[in-house]
């Protein structure tokens, strides 16, 4: 299993969608087409790593 360093912030879909001022939604969507890696927690719920989504942020919305 992959831990993450202990620095590293998650963000919820709701905190994603703020930033790209969309909904929620469309941040799974989003995650199902690989634009974005989501992470499980132990409850089941989506978590982006902050690094990626300021990433893909900076780049414009556009995937690399």
């Amino acid at each position: 299993m992959n831990r993450l360093p202990d620095s590293e912030n998650l963000l919820t879909p709701t905190e994603v969608a703020a930033l790209f001022h969309v909904n929620a939604k469309t941040v799974t969507r989003w995650a199902n087409e690989g634009k974005l890696t989501s992470i499980r927690t132990l409850g089941g719920h989506r978590r982006y790593r902050e690094s990626e989504v300021l990433k893909l942020r900076n780049s414009g919305g556009k995937s690399e």
